[in-house]
């Protein structure tokens, strides 16, 4: 491709490429792994659909790493390696143009697409709750918002409301079932409220999408690190935790359309639960600590929403591969939801 010639001319390495491939599972940013002088690199192109503003990527990353250096030197942190210019993310014209940055591969590590198990969980957990733990120092209003009200759950309730107003009127007809769910169990948004509102849960820097692919592990299934760092912003425990949850705890994807396979996996709770405990038990508050089971549902509740709405607002956000795609997703989640609900008193812990 003409374009990644072009980018690749900005780190002095396009004449040296052996091989170039796509990379990865990720529906956000186009990624490739190629070979030069021996060495493997990743490069991204950064969707600007998504993130409005790629050069706040670049300084968050930029002023992390540089935190990191200074507190915590051993700690491996991915950053983009800078072009010839300085630059640590660069807009190439090619082919209609776009952002772009290269990561050097890390040796030796793998991301998984699926978590198979229990030991993982607790490692990626580990990992999540170490970067949030390192960067307590760092001055958490300093953070660019890179996605506006990601995770606000007031604000996707309300979406979702105005969405039975002016959404597709047989869309909402279908959906009369799941869409008496989720005002039933509005109370998830109401403890959300509280929370805000409550000083005792304290903003962080939260990575905001921590599906088990962006965790690299050694040979010996040790997480190393975490990557795809766009969405580090300010934000509460319950985001990440919450994720960790949503997309950990089934032994199927919010794709999967048989909802008599989604099954809780309780040995898999408690390893987030312990695991981000082992990294942040000491930077959490009394109140926090009583919320872990309120994250699985905070996260679980607002995806069924956001897929629902999404369905009764003709597929708009996400898009459908096929008739009443946003709809199943609602659904799954939903099924995920009552699941977990169901296992309450058997996942809470002290």
């Amino acid at each position: 491709m003409k374009i990644l010639s072009s980018v690749l001319q900005a780190y002095n390495i396009d004449d040296k490429i052996l091989a170039v491939q796509s990379f990865g599972t990720g529906l956000i940013n186009h990624t490739w792994k190629f070979e030069a002088e021996n060495k493997y690199y990743i490069l991204q192109k950064v969707n600007v659909d998504v993130f409005k503003d790629p050069n706040a990527i670049a300084e968050n990353i930029r002023n992390i790493g540089a935190y990191l250096k200074k507190h915590s030197p051993d700690y491996l942190f991915v950053s983009p390696m800078k072009t010839s210019k300085g630059e640590e993310m660069m807009f190439s014209e090619e082919e209609g143009g776009g952002y772009f940055r290269l990561f050097p591969f890390i040796t030796d590590s793998h991301s998984k697409d699926v978590l198979q198990n229990s030991l993982q969980a607790f490692e990626a957990a580990s990992q999540f709750g170490r970067l949030t733990k390192l960067l307590s120092g760092f001055d958490v209003n300093s953070l660019k918002i890179t996605i506006p009200s990601f995770h606000d759950l007031s604000l996707r309730f309300q979406q979702f409301m105005d969405s039975l107003k002016n959404g597709n009127n047989e869309r909402i007809a279908q959906s009369a079932s799941l869409i008496d769910f989720i005002k039933q169990e509005s109370v998830i948004v109401t403890v959300y409220e509280s929370i805000k509102n409550n000083p005792a849960f304290k903003k962080r820097v939260t990575h905001h999408d921590t599906k088990i692919s962006n965790v690299l592990f050694n040979s010996d299934e040790k997480a190393l690190c975490v990557i795809d760092l766009d969405t580090l912003m300010p934000g509460y425990f319950i985001s990440d935790v919450g994720d960790m949850m949503r997309t950990y705890l089934p032994t199927v994807s919010e794709e999967e359309t048989d909802f008599s396979k989604i099954e809780i996996r309780d040995e898999v709770y408690h390893a987030i639960v312990k695991g981000y405990r082992n990294e942040m038990e000491s930077e959490l508050t009394a109140i926090e600590e009583k919320h872990f089971f309120y994250a699985a549902q905070f996260m679980i509740y607002m995806q069924a929403i956001r897929f629902l709405t999404d369905h009764l607002n003709n597929d708009i956000y996400y898009g459908a591969k096929y008739h009443n795609h946003n709809f199943v997703r609602a659904g799954n989640q939903v099924v995920l939801l009552q699941e977990l609900q169901k296992r309450k008193e058997v996942l809470i812990i002290d």
